[in-house]
């Protein structure tokens, strides 16, 4: 089965002079950038079927992001490639840990899919919603929006990442929550981290904040922990799958590679009676130890393993 990935490409611009920032820094390091380009060079990777869905700028941005995810055996067939500018992020990171972000917006938000593409795209097909710019809005959030909706009435799985990001939505939080409901009612599987569940839910306590998607149609909530696993919440139930020992020295991507590694077990399976019950717990166990061996070594896509590393490395569970 195939795995949808739909949302922005970019470049990440990362100044490599510490506690300058974006005014005074000088030198930057050029990076491959979009969540749903990682998790659908995770699946790739891995063996899977991605399809990724896009538009970057017919520049050598463009280009370069486009041949960067081909090499990850990712579909780019419904990558656009159009007239404005490859959207560009630039971040300044201080030894204090925080940051500074800039976001210039170019041809991602101009995504525009007909319906008669999103009807190709969601034949025997898992749709994951991940990006972090479609709810920003543009034609690429129509386009997000609509394909979701016809992905519920055609009856595909659908995997919501809400992809919180502080510096495209500081002070309208509440807005990107209104935002987020709609798409909580069309999803069957949502993955946030810990920090996520309480803005979006309005609970602090996790059993109530998974209830709260649960109420709104979620069967399955998947709430990352950090170096402490992953909790999962379905049927009334919730219970933590433990991380693994690893020797982290990059978590970027671990997020991404994740949910990948989780959407590449559920396309390789036969959804039955419980597929939303007794699978879970394999898909996260396995998508533990993938995540693991990403943040084991540097950059999102380029840690990427393939399916016999992760069969051939022997893991054992994290005690807390």
């Amino acid at each position: 089965m195939k795995v949808i990935c739909i949302g922005e490409m970019l470049i990440d611009f990362v100044c490599t002079d510490t506690n300058k920032g974006l005014v005074n820094g000088v030198n930057y390091v050029k990076k491959s950038g979009g969540a749903p380009a990682n998790v659908a060079a995770c699946i790739g990777k891995l063996g899977g079927e991605p399809i990724l869905v896009g538009s970057v700028g017919n520049d050598p941005f463009g280009e370069f992001l486009i041949e960067e995810v081909k090499g990850y055996s990712v579909n780019t067939d419904h990558v656009a490639s159009l007239a404005s500018s490859t959207t560009l992020a630039f971040v300044s990171l201080g030894d204090n840990g925080e940051r500074e972000f800039a976001f210039n917006r170019g041809a991602d938000e101009q995504l525009n899919l007909d319906d008669s593409t999103i009807n190709t795209l969601l034949d025997d097909s898992i749709l994951h919603l991940g990006s972090a710019t479609a709810l920003l809005g543009g034609e690429l959030g129509d386009s997000y929006l609509r394909l979701a909706e016809q992905g519920k009435a055609n009856g595909n799985i659908i995997c919501f990442d809400p992809n919180f990001r502080i510096d495209l939505w500081r002070g309208r939080e509440e807005q990107f929550k209104t935002i987020c409901n709609r798409y909580f009612a069309l999803a069957d599987i949502v993955k946030v981290s810990d920090e996520e569940l309480v803005l979006l839910s309005g609970q602090s306590d996790m059993a109530a904040g998974c209830q709260h998607f649960h109420d709104l149609g979620v069967k399955v909530v998947l709430v990352t922990l950090g170096p402490d696993g992953c909790l999962i919440s379905q049927n009334s139930q919730q219970y933590i799958v433990p991380a693994y020992e690893i020797n982290a020295v990059d978590t970027t991507g671990a997020g991404d590679s994740f949910i990948g590694a989780i959407l590449f077990q559920m396309a390789n399976s036969q959804p039955g009676d419980n597929f939303f019950q007794d699978e879970f717990k394999g898909f996260i166990e396995f998508a533990g130890k993938v995540s693991g061996l990403v943040c084991a070594k540097v950059g999102a896509m380029t840690a990427l393993p393939t399916l016999s590393e992760v069969n051939g490395m022997t893991f054992v569970v994290k005690n807390k």
